[in-house]
């Protein structure tokens, strides 16, 4: 089957949306799943959360990062372009329709992933905050897609520029000293973004749930690439997960795994030719 590329949009200077024909994917996506990609046949797999979906069209919406070289390529694409491989949806659904009222929290490319959440909490008639943090203006994507599905959106950047300044954790702490009451705060974004968030939720109590982006390669758990340590036992990212509650995951050890590849991506990156699968074993 060709995966048709229907429309692409560049968010901003790094981050690029794409919609593609995938009508089986489509058929039963749910927020907080993903899929995983290979561009071709030499390709790696590339793991990316589903940022929406379209029943009735048969699309299903990625939102991608240009930051090594499968994205690079992928980021070459145009509409008209077929990628080889679009396999999902994998991971479990987010469980969301026992919740009232919700702060959902993204950081940079993590918004992306936050949108179902809160899109689908929405329509289930929860009251939604959203929370969302950047670099600066130039980097603030989705911010009108956010509004549409948050009872109170707030928009934050490092430098000011877009008239708030500061990160998301500040934004956070001022909800809950002025007294809102959440029943789960979802936090998706950086790993020293979400364990802030972790950090301050265990001080006020609040159910917070996490989206763990750990290395993946086959999405169905054989590998172990995507090992978590949640609450002293070992969960796989990519079958138990990606969310996980966030006041059990064992943080030190997944900033370890999450610097594991740097070096061979960089030079995969460099040398401009993915490796895998190609008699190197080492990404």
């Amino acid at each position: 089957m060709a995966y048709e590329i229907l429309r692409k949009e560049d968010l901003n200077p790094q981050i690029f949306l794409m919609e593609i024909y995938a009508p089986t994917v489509a058929k039963k996506a749910e927020p907080g799943q993903f899929i995983i990609l290979r561009i071709d046949e030499y390709g790696e797999r590339v793991p990316f959360t589903i940022a929406d979906f379209d029943r009735e069209k048969g699309s299903v919406t990625i939102i991608v990062q240009v930051v090594g070289k499968t994205t690079r390529d992928l980021s070459k694409l145009e509409v008209g372009d077929v990628v080889l491989d679009f396999a999902g949806p994998l991971g479990m659904p987010t469980s969301l329709d026992h919740l009232k009222k919700v702060a959902v929290i993204g950081g940079g490319l993590g918004t992306a992933i936050a949108y179902p959440q809160a899109k689908k909490l929405k329509a289930i008639g929860a009251e939604v905050t959203v929370i969302a943090g950047f670099r600066n203006c130039d980097f603030i994507i989705l911010q009108d897609e956010l509004r549409a599905v948050s009872d109170k959106l707030i928009i934050t950047t490092d430098d000011g520029s877009n008239g708030i300044k500061g990160f998301v954790i500040e934004r956070l702490k001022e909800e809950l000293e002025a007294g809102e009451k959440y029943d789960q705060v979802i936090a998706i974004g950086p790993l020293m973004m979400m364990r802030a968030v972790c950090e301050l939720t265990k001080e006020y109590d609040v159910s917070t749930i996490v989206s763990m982006n750990p290395i993946m390669i086959d999405g169905t758990g054989m590998c172990g690439g995507c090992r978590v340590i949640v609450g002293g036992e070992t969960k796989f990212a990519c079958v138990d997960g990606p969310d996980f509650d966030g006041h059990k995951i064992d943080w030190e050890a997944a900033f370890k795994r999450q610097q594991m590849f740097k070096t061979h991506e960089k030079r995969s990156c460099d040398e401009g030719k993915c490796r895998i699968g190609r008699g190197d074993n080492h990404g």
